[in-house]
């Protein structure tokens, strides 16, 4: 982070943690780091574009939003359809994340994931069987790992 001025790295501090609940977050950066909110926000955007920051997004807690039931579908897709297999389960407005990750054979023979959240495993068993007449013959199988509990996810960290 040797990179980064000294108001850089207030800001990257002021919102480690995440950004202010309020319905003017950049106001709130800027207060306590001695700057103005279009500075905060040009600042922001300057690490986006450098690489510094990769992304700036909401992480929402899906538990404390009811939704209980979380399951990472995984699929055995035939390697040649992959791409289009990707490309149609990531469209569906349910699936929240979806990747091509390698096989491990023979113990772990899939290769397509694809996040499933709902409130209850039933509303979860409904969308895995649609996205499996969505795949048709692409998917040789699938099975659905349920979440048990919420991990730490963390974005750019600085010390003091």
């Amino acid at each position: 982070m040797s990179g980064l001025d000294t108001l850089d790295r207030a800001i990257v501090r002021a919102t480690q943690a995440g950004l202010p609940l309020d319905p003017e977050p950049y106001h709130r950066v800027a207060e306590q780091v001695g700057a103005t909110p279009a500075q905060v926000i040009e600042r922001l955007q300057a690490m986006l574009a450098g690489g510094v920051v990769r992304r700036i997004g909401a992480v929402p807690n899906h538990y404390a939003l009811g939704y209980l039931a979380n399951g990472m579908t995984v699929w055995d897709v035939v390697d040649d359809w992959m791409d289009e297999a990707g490309r149609l389960l990531a469209a569906l407005d349910y699936v929240t994340h979806c990747y091509h990750r390698p096989r491990h054979p023979p113990d772990w023979p899939y290769n397509l994931f694809a996040m499933v959240h709902a409130k209850d495993r039933e509303t979860v068993a409904a969308k895995v069987a649609e996205m499996a007449r969505v795949l048709g013959p692409m998917a040789r199988g699938h099975e659905v790992l349920y979440s048990t509990r919420i991990l730490k996810k963390t974005g750019l960290r600085i010390g003091d």
